[in-house]
């Protein structure tokens, strides 16, 4: 069920309405922070065709990368959930965690300590200024929804997430979840 005030932690569902908008059309946005002063959040569903290996040396993974959002894309940022393991992590909420140590995180990969389900990598993040998210929320742009996966938010990556919370929401957004991704489509 959509609740009205974002809190870290919480996804973020691009409202139908959002047509054209190449970053956040369709987009499922995990906040990472969320205080008076803005927000910060990783789009979950959305895949680039670059795997770790293509972006660092010295490892041969081929974990995914995805856009994290239209802000620093020439950073590359984490989420995971193996505090213990990965030095000054920031908890975001519900056992899922941001950043820390990347060189112990790369040690972890190429010793297969990490798995895909316990990581995931992004290109650039989404962030918003103080009071534009709440702004875009009162232009109707997003839903916000509670996090009922948990840290298994990790391994929904797939480009059907958004079609899965549209039919989850069910009523009018049910039936946006079969409309083509470009309505000229139609």
């Amino acid at each position: 069920m959509p609740i009205v005030k974002p809190q870290k932690g919480n996804l973020l569902i691009a409202e139908p309405s959002i047509i054209g908008d190449m970053s956040f059309n369709r987009a499922v946005i995990l906040l990472a922070d969320h205080t008076h002063l803005g927000s910060v959040g990783f789009i979950l569903n959305k895949p680039l065709n670059y795997n770790l290996k293509d972006l660092i040396e010295g490892t041969d993974s081929e974990f995914p990368i995805y856009n994290g959002g239209p802000v620093e894309q020439d950073n590359l940022y984490f989420i995971h959930k193996s505090p213990t393991l990965i030095p000054d992590s920031i908890e975001i909420a519900n056992g899922i965690y941001w950043g820390g140590d990347f060189s112990i995180v790369l040690d972890l990969i190429n010793k297969s300590e990490l798995t895909q389900d316990d990581i995931k990598f992004f290109l650039g993040y989404s962030g918003w200024d103080e009071n534009q998210l709440d702004s875009e929320l009162a232009s109707n742009a997003w839903l916000v929804s509670q996090n009922n996966y948990e840290n298994s938010i990790l391994s929904k990556g797939e480009t059907t997430f958004w079609k899965e919370k549209m039919l989850e929401l069910g009523g009018e957004y049910s039936i946006w979840s079969n409309a083509p991704e470009n309505p000229s489509y139609n």
